[in-house]
Order: C-alpha cells, then sequence, then structure tokens
C-alpha cells in the first residue's frame, strides 16, 4: 500500500493508506478501453471525419479520473473559435433531436453554460458523456494533466486522495458553486511546484514546444511520449504532502491576492483586470488565461471551502488518521 507518514513520524506512527483505496477511485484500463470504444462508435456513426472530429478529453483520460467518472467529448467542426452563446448550442440541439431517436441514447440533456453540453448515456457502453462544440482547450489541458500524471509518481496518488476528501466534504462540484475538479487539481499541482524543493516543474516553461496554445488541435497527442519522468530531490511522503496541501491553502495561500498560475508555476499577483476582480478564487487556465474557479461566486461557498482546509488540516495534524477526514474503512468496505 502507500503509506502516508505524518509530519511528526517520530512519537506517531505512520498513516497508512491501502492500495485497496485506490483500486475504488481509479479509472482502470478497462474503464478507458470501454469509453474509447463508445466514442469510436458515436463519431463512425454520426459524424464523418470529413466534416467534424470527435475527441475524448477530461478525466477520463488525463489520469486523474475515477470509476463512473463522466466522459467529456469535444465536437471539433472548424478550425476557428465558434460562438458558444448562439452557434454551439445550435448544433448540439440538432444532435439532442437526432439523439432522441436512438434507441441506445439515454436522456439527452442540453445545459445553456458558459460553455454548453449535450449530457447523454450511452447504454451499451454504460458511459455518461458530456458533449461540447470547439472547446479546443479541453484537448490541450488533457495532455497537460496527463503529463503531469506520470512525470512523477505522487501525483496521481495525491490528487486522487484529496479529489475524494472535496467530494466527500461537499466541495467538489462546480454546478453546486464550488470547486470543479479540474480546478482542484490545478491547486495540487500548484502547491506541488511551489514547495522549497518541488516535487513538479512547470512542463510548459520546461517544454514549450510541447505544449504550445497555438499548435494545430489535431497535432495535440494524446499521451505524453516526449517528456521524460521528473528527479525531484524531495522525497516527502503523500501523507506529509496532503498535510502541506491543507496547510498551505489553510493559511499561506493569499486567496484575496493571488493567482493559482501551473503555467508559472508561482502564485501571481491578483490584477484589477476584469477575470479576476471580485473573483473569490482566482485559478488561471494553463492555455486561455481564464478564470477556472468562477463557479464559487458565493461569499458563503467560498467560506465552506476555506473553513473545510483549514478544519481538515487541524484535525488531521492533530489525529495523524485519514479516516478523520476521509472515511477510509468505509470506501473499501463498500466495494
Amino acid at each position: 500500500g502507500y503509506i502516508l507518514k505524518s509530519c511528526d513520524s517520530q512519537t506517531l506512527p505512520p498513516i497508512w493508506i491501502p492500495y485497496s483505496l485506490f483500486n475504488t477511485i481509479l479509472d482502470l484500463p478497462t474503464e478507458l478501453h470501454k469509453t474509447k470504444h463508445a466514442q469510436a462508435h458515436i463519431h463512425a456513426s454520426f459524424f464523418p471525419p470529413s466534416v467534424a472530429r470527435l475527441y475524448l478529453a477530461g478525466s477520463s483520460l488525463n489520469g486523474f479520473g475515477s470509476r463512473n467518472s463522466d466522459a467529456d467529448l469535444c465536437l471539433v467542426i472548424q478550425a476557428a473559435p465558434v460562438d458558444q452563446r448562439n452557434d454551439a448550442v445550435y448544433v448540439l440541439s440538432l444532435i439532442q433531436q437526432l439523439f432522441y431517436r436512438l434507441s441506445y441514447i439515454e436522456r439527452p440533456q442540453l445545459i445553456r453554460a458558459k460553455v454548453p453540453i449535450l449530457k447523454f448515456r450511452d447504454k451499451v457502453s454504460g458511459v455518461e458523456f458530456d458533449l461540447n462544440v470547439n472547446n479546443t482547450v479541453g484537448i490541450r489541458n488533457t495532455f497537460l494533466l496527463r503529463s503531469y500524471a506520470n512525470t512523477e509518481q505522487r501525483v496521481r496518488p495525491i490528487i486522487l486522495v484529496i479529489k475524494r476528501w472535496a467530494r466527500h466534504h461537499g466541495i467538489n462540484d462546480a454546478s453546486k458553486g464550488t470547486l470543479s475538479s479540474y480546478t482542484l487539481v490545478l491547486m495540487v499541482l500548484h502547491y506541488l511546484q511551489t514547495l522549497p524543493e518541488p516535487v513538479i516543474p512547470s512542463l510548459q516553461k520546461e517544454y514549450p514546444e510541447c505544449f504550445s496554445p497555438t499548435m494545430e488541435i489535431h497535432l495535440v497527442p494524446e499521451r505524453p511520449k516526449d517528456i521524460p519522468l521528473y528527479s525531484s530531490s524531495n522525497d516527502a511522503s503523500l501523507g506529509e504532502l496532503l498535510l502541506g496541501f491543507l496547510k498551505y491553502y489553510a493559511s499561506v495561500f493569499s486567496w484575496d491576492k493571488q493567482v493559482i498560475s501551473v503555467r508559472e508555476a508561482k502564485a501571481l499577483p491578483k490584477s484589477n483586470s476584469l477575470e479576476w476582480r471580485d473573483k473569490f478564487i482566482c485559478v488561471e487556465e494553463p492555455f486561455d488565461g481564464t478564470n477556472t474557479a468562477r463557479a464559487v461566486h458565493e461569499k458563503v461557498k467560498f467560506d465552506a471551502i476555506k473553513a473545510q482546509f483549514t478544519e481538515s488540516w487541524q484535525v488531521l495534524q492533530l489525529r495523524k488518521d485519514l479516516n478523520f477526514i476521509l472515511p477510509v474503512r468505509n470506501t473499501i468496505q463498500s466495494r
């Protein structure tokens, strides 16, 4: 199993996280194969390559997915950006009408958000999909996150545990005004980059040719084959990293003055631009520079997020047992 040593391991025993916990949350290769098979069938049935291309993106591909995660699909119909408010909604509504007539597509639902999506379930595979039109930044950041998942062996397990912790405490749901999974992953990566001895670098700064925001979208690879593993001089255990992550956002990071930037591997000063002004949480999207935490727009939700970081840090520091902030035993027993 993975060991999470406490920061005070000389006086208290280390905290163990059994491997069976990760088995309950990892998106196993069979799950990815099933998702890719469903994507290929939908692509071949409805979107000829001469007209459009259908890309798999998001947590099902980036290495940070869990079992039963929704799969993101990006339908690219032209090289230029698409008007999301009008054109994308129109295209998705046409697809929705088509899907209504198919027996193996279930519950097609059009969600009119900043980036509109068509949610549906493929009955054959059982996979739930979120389909967008030309939101190509999702293809780019999927490759970036997959590269981070592979660059250092502690990155994936620490993020999977933190995602489960956040979900358990009700602060990992953008539709309810809290943190999206993407934002949470960027927050963890930022913390790992900004330690005195970083666990990971900025891959965009180290390998700019691999992560160019102007690279043709069909040239963006699915997996990192030209990026070597990172050798970090930081030998902290997962437990020490988890405690440090909670402490960083509970007492070190300045929410009202700083912007989280994985691209730059540091916290940037918060400017008065429209993107950051009057925002409670500022997390820079690594490619287009928008705020990925814009869903957190109510002070009561922001206060709840901050309070959870503080409470979990204090409890874990005192108890040195992950079960006090995340029911590990229940997770394993309910498999």
